[in-house]
């Protein structure tokens, strides 16, 4: 190798290393942030709550808000009644993969 080449390839090694740690720390899950596959996760688990919502005649699909982080549905929006708020809950409960059902949902 010639004398030329060898800073261009120290430099091309250090980028690399650094481009590749940076990458994989941008995928890894904090405290405050899901992991990609979390995220799709959570998202999954969000359309599962919300189909069982709109199958259920005492819920007013479009009324109650479903927001999921790690696992745990949060719900908020409004009902009419105490049984529709803790029909939510049950309803969301039941869905593979929710951990924690958080119901903020408000009686009118």
């Amino acid at each position: 190798m010639n004398t030329k080449s060898k800073p261009i390839l120290v430099a091309l090694l250090l980028a690399s290393t650094l481009g590749g740690a940076l990458f994989s720390g941008g995928c890894a899950a904090t405290s405050t942030q899901a992991s990609t596959g979390q995220y799709i996760d959570d998202s999954a688990i969000t359309v599962k709550v919300k189909a069982a919502f709109v199958k259920d005649p005492l819920i007013k699909a479009f009324d109650v808000s479903v927001e999921t982080f790690k696992g745990v549905v949060q719900l908020s929006g409004f009902v009419n009644t105490a049984t529709e708020k803790e029909q939510a809950g049950k309803i969301a409960a039941t869905i593979n993969g929710v951990t924690e059902v958080k119901n903020n949902i408000a009686v009118k």
